[in-house]
């Protein structure tokens, strides 16, 4: 009986750090995805930004 407790004990252990491992890659996968996608929508933001302000100077 002893051993049954201890075995389950470390089963639990074990499966606790499976899954703490898998949800925190998630988590800093979707963190970086984020920046990296942030990025990308402040570049594009500024490059059309800057491509209206020549335009209007043109046209005027």
């Amino acid at each position: 009986m002893f051993w049954k407790i201890v075995g389950g004990l470390l089963l639990a252990w074990v499966a606790f750090i499976v899954i703490g491992a898998a949800i925190g890659f998630l988590v800093k996968a979707v963190f970086w995805i984020a920046v990296i996608g942030g990025g990308v929508f402040l570049g594009a933001a500024a490059y059309g930004a800057l491509k209206n302000d020549k335009r209007k100077q043109l046209k005027s």
